[in-house]
């Protein structure tokens, strides 16, 4: 039987025994239909699972234990803004894999160019969603709009598919932040202001990739390394 994983307002879980959290309410009793006896696990996004039984309008603590789902190695990707929906995957499919965090910038050749304030609600609950359904421990940040000066520096890589002499992703130093471009690709004036503030330069092989498929990639590669996928 599936346990349901909900994500909760920070200080809503405290003690043994608590209300059933405002925000789930509709969720567990009106769409899913949970009577008493039936148990549910809650997260407060500090990397805790709360295992609980429902009672009534009251949900008992059963366990607290640190969440399995959560890498030890926090990745963050700085994902050049994309068009259409396509910004959309990059989130969900990378929350799976384990991303910790998303920094949305607009590049040279970003066909989209500012990202509103409903449209980064929206991915915002998309990284929610795929972090209840992937049983992550935390909610993966999702911030921007920013520029490239804002998310290079050292420690971390630009992945940047034309330049066939950079070493592969999984040869260099584990990066703490994966710097992705557009659908058009990183300008040569980009690359050496990267390479100015001491970004890696770096590849994913042979193949291009789409830049939606990238960020999901990179994460499998990195956390491979260092031990938290696959």
């Amino acid at each position: 039987m599936t346990t349901h994983r909900f994500f909760v307002d920070p200080g809503s879980t405290a003690g043994d025994r608590f209300p059933l959290p405002a925000s789930i309410v509709h969720q567990v009793t009106r769409v899913l239909r949970l009577g008493d006896g039936a148990e549910i696990v809650l997260l407060e996004g500090d990397g805790l699972e709360i295992r609980c039984r429902l009672e009534g309008d009251a949900l008992v603590v059963l366990d607290r234990a640190p969440s399995a789902g959560e890498p030890r190695h926090r990745l963050t990707v700085a994902q050049a803004l994309l068009k259409g929906n396509h910004l959309e995957p990059v989130i969900r499919h990378g929350t799976e894999v384990g991303i910790s965090r998303f920094e949305l910038f607009v590049a040279q050749r970003s066909v989209a160019r500012d990202l509103s304030p409903a449209r980064l609600t929206r991915l915002r609950a998309v990284a929610r969603e795929a972090a209840e359904q992937s049983e992550r421990g935390l909610i993966p940040e999702v911030v921007g709009p920013l520029t490239l000066t804002d998310v290079i520096g050292p420690g971390s890589v630009l992945l940047f598919e034309r330049d066939t002499a950079a070493p592969r992703l999984s040869t260099v130093p584990t990066p703490d932040r994966v710097v992705i471009g557009p659908e058009g690709g990183f300008t040569q004036t980009e690359v050496a202001a990267a390479k100015a503030s001491g970004v890696v330069l770096a590849s994913l092989g042979p193949r291009i990739l789409r830049s939606e498929s990238a960020a999901m990639v990179a994460a499998a590669v990195v956390l491979s390394e260092t031990g938290d996928f696959a």
